[in-house]
This record gives C-alpha cells, structure tokens and sequence, in this order.
C-alpha cells in the first residue's frame, strides 16, 4: 500500500486526477446530456452560450466533487471491492482530509459559476449540494441509494429551467422524473458488476433489493423513463417526428442492453451501464434537430 508520505508529487497529482475520475468521464456525460435536454427545451433551441458553458462546467465541477465525496464514504470498504481497490483512498496515496478539500474546493468553484446565473439558480442549487453530499452515505442505510444518485444526476434539469428564466414546469418535472428512472436502471447496472462483493460487506443497493426481479426491474425503469420524456416531448411539439424516431433508437437499444445482460455477467452489466452514455445524446439529437 503506498502512503502519501512516499509518493512524488507526479504520483499525488495523478492520485487527484483520478480521485475526480476525471479518467472515466462516463459519469459527466450521463449528467450531461439531460441537462442539455432542460437546456434546449427551456430555451426553444437558442440558449445563451455564456449560460450552456456555465452549465457545462456546473456539471463537471459537481460530478468531480459527487467523486470525491464518494470515495471518501467508501474509503473504509472500496479495499474490499474487485473493481475499487486501487482508488487513491483505498490505496493510502490520497488521505480522507484531502478529499474533503478536494470536495469543497470544486463546491466552491461551481458556487463561483452561480454568481453569473440567476439567483433562482442560486436558490436551486442547494438541493443539488444535498443531493450530492448524502448520497454517499445511503448505500449503508438504504437498499435504495441508486434513487438518491438518480435525484442529484437529474437536479440539473430544474436548474437549467431557473438559468433561462423559466420556471420549472409539467415538461421539466416530466424530465427529471424521465431521467431518474433512466438512472436508477443503469445504476442498477453498475451494481450488478459489484453485488457479490456488497454483500460480503454488507453494502445496500438496488442490485440486491430487486434480487431475481433485477433484470425485469431494470427494463421496466427504463419503459417509464422513455414514456416520461417521451410525454414531455408530446407537450412541447417534439414528439413528431424527430423524438419519437429518437426514442424508438433508445428502446432498441435498451433491449439490446437487455439481451446483454440477462444472463447477469457483471462484465456484460458493467458494458451495459458504460454503453447508457449514447442514450443521452441519441434524446438531445432528437430535441436539437425538432428544436433547429
């Protein structure tokens, strides 16, 4: 095991690199994409670039720092997981102290981002910082911590409404509920690929609580959340033709993610999970072009 102690500061600074997982920007993307949906709608397809560039580093600055307090929640049983033993706290490279800097150092740079929005956005923003700050600890309480990560994952949605002026709505709340059902089934996913390990030591997720349901709960969750974001697409006029032919690639593709998976290999779970990446963009592609 290596100590901070004994490291150069080459070693350390990659530690931080990949304490953010700035290495695995799948996570990025997968909040990234539905606040680009928010974004657009919000605006009928004209957002302001200072505004789209704020939100693009709101979402990089929040993702890196959910990562940091991440790992130090897990930082007494990341050691015990296959997948998650090399992580800078598991290690010893990186010290708990300093991911707690690590974490509000990047909570007050996307506090920064916030003095050039509107101050609803402002207000808005603390349930994001919330969100963001428990979930982490729910995996020991809750075998439902994939929802709380599916609230702070879809939090952006509302905020993107607030930083154009708007007021969340029907079509927004439609989203953000869309997307956490998205969320929660490919965060369920992901910890298939660790579910034999989490009851070894005793972690909780939606993995275990669904059981043999798993595979069927994972589609149904993704039913709703095409039929979700498909009626807020209804409601604003995109629907035809541009999302619906969007949402028909999505449920081809999720079936195809189901067909990978059913047999619960985790590598073809953790496949699955990495592949929801092209979900988000295969929406937006169909609100950006409805919307051009």
């Amino acid at each position: 095991m290596h100590t901070a102690q004994h490291t150069t500061w080459r070693e350390r600074l990659a530690a931080y690199y990949y304490l953010c997982r700035f290495d695995k920007p799948i996570g990025t993307e997968l909040v990234f994409w539905p606040t680009l949906w928010a974004l657009w709608i919000a605006s009928q397809g004209t957002p302001d670039l200072n505004i789209l560039l704020l939100m693009i580093l709101g979402v990089i600055f929040m993702r890196a720092a959910g990562c940091a307090i991440n790992d130090f929640a897990d930082r007494k049983v990341d050691g015990a997981v296959a997948r998650t033993k090399n992580r800078p706290l598991a290690t010893g490279i990186i010290q708990p102290i300093e991911a707690i800097w690590v974490f509000l150092i990047l909570v007050a740079a996307s506090a920064m981002l916030l003095l050039f929005l509107p101050i609803e956005t402002f207000y808005w923003s603390f349930g994001a910082l919330f969100l963001a700050f428990i979930y982490p600890f729910m995996k020991r309480y809750t075998h439902l911590p994939q929802v709380f990560l599916g609230a702070a994952f879809s939090w952006s949605i509302p905020m993107a409404y607030t930083a154009v002026g708007q007021t969340p709505d029907l079509t927004c709340w439609l989203l953000y509920f869309g997307n956490l059902a998205w969320t929660v089934a490919y965060d369920t996913q992901y910890a298939m690929t660790d579910r034999e390990d989490d009851l070894k030591i005793g972690v909780k997720s939606t993995a275990i609580l669904f059981g043999q349901y798993d595979i069927a709960t994972i589609a149904l969750l993704q039913f709703i959340s095409v039929l979700l974001i498909g009626f807020a697409l209804y409601i604003e006029h995109l629907l035809f033709p541009y999302g619906l032919l969007a949402l028909l690639v999505v449920l081809a593709d999720f079936i195809y993610q189901w067909l990978k998976t059913k047999d619960r290999n985790p590598q073809h779970c953790f496949w699955a999970f990495r592949h929801n990446r092209w979900i988000g963009l295969i929406i937006f592609i169909g609100i950006f072009i409805a919307l051009f």
